[in-house]
Formats: C-alpha cells, structure tokens, sequence
C-alpha cells in the first residue's frame, strides 16, 4: 500500500524522533518471519521498554540524512525487509530483545545498530551487546561483591565461636 506524502512526511519525522530519543537502535533483517511472530515480537519488546517498527528502508535514509548527527553515516546496511528495533531508556534493551526473539526465530539476524551519538555499529558489535548482562543483572553482581567480604567475616566470627563452645562442651562433658 503507497503512503500519501502526508503520511510520508509524518513516518520521516517519527523515525525521526526516534533517532533523536533513543539509546540504541538495533536494525535487524526479518525476511520469511510470520506476521504472528512480529507481533509476539513487538509485545516482547514492550515488556522490555522498547519499540519495534517496520518501516521503509527509503524514509529511515531521510530521517537520518535530515539529522546532523547522521550525514557522513553510511546507509549501505538499509537494504532488503529491515525492522528497528529502539529504546529511550535502556541502551542494550533492543539488542537484547532482538537476540532473544532470534532463539526462536533463526531467520532474524542483526544488521547494525545506530548508538545516540550517530555511530553505525556493525552486525557483531550488536551481538557483543546482546550478550552483556542488563543493567538490574550489574546491580546485583556489584551487591554481591560488596557484600561478600561481610559475609566471609561473619563465617570466620562465627566459626571461631564455635569452635569456642565447642572446646567449653568437651571439657564440661569430662568433669561430668
């Protein structure tokens, strides 16, 4: 279906926005996926606080080529069935989303990704951020380090206390 100018216009400044608000933008070919599968993927990524759109190769070209950012980027990457996947709060979120889905759907493969400052990263940098560990996954690993040498303390304590009652028992069974 042919988009009116209007509504050209309308997804250019949309895509857009999107390349101005977002983190991360992972771009990722999806040829030969069910429609029912782009939704499920689309319902994932909502869970995750990301977006998942479709939209023409030729209109995201514009919307890049009209920010500052993106003029000297290279859009060779924008051809064939692309969806783009992005987020205004999480920087890995997309890539991981898209990574998630492509288990289950082997067709689905990264082609780059546009960070907030205007670099095109390639297909497997993406990968390399899909695979990071989110940013609650950090907080926990860096909760668990701070706490560690407290609680190897209160073992060496606790121990040591014990072996204490321990040697008291043994010498109030002997003079019973």
């Amino acid at each position: 279906m042919a988009l009116s100018k209007e509504k050209k216009a309308a997804v250019i400044a949309e895509t857009a926005d999107m390349l101005a608000n977002s983190k991360l933008i992972v771009v990722a070919s999806y040829r030969g996926t069910s429609v029912q599968s782009l939704q499920a993927l689309r319902r994932q990524a909502r869970d995750q606080q990301s977006t998942v759109r479709i939209i023409k190769n030729r209109l995201v070209q514009k919307a890049l080529q009209a920010d500052s950012r993106f003029k000297n980027a290279g859009t060779e990457f924008l051809t064939g069935q692309l969806l783009y996947a992005s987020s205004d709060q999480d920087e890995i979120a997309p890539a991981k989303v898209i990574a998630e889905f492509a288990k289950s759907e082997p067709q689905v493969e990264f082609v780059a990704g546009i960070n907030a400052d205007g670099t095109i990263i390639d297909a497997e940098d993406v990968k390399v951020l899909a695979a990071l560990p989110t940013r609650d996954q950090l907080r926990g690993q860096l909760v668990g380090l701070l706490v560690s040498p407290w609680s190897g303390l209160a073992n060496i304590l606790t121990g040591n206390v014990q072996g204490v009652l321990n040697v008291l028992s043994a010498r109030a069974e002997q003079i019973n």
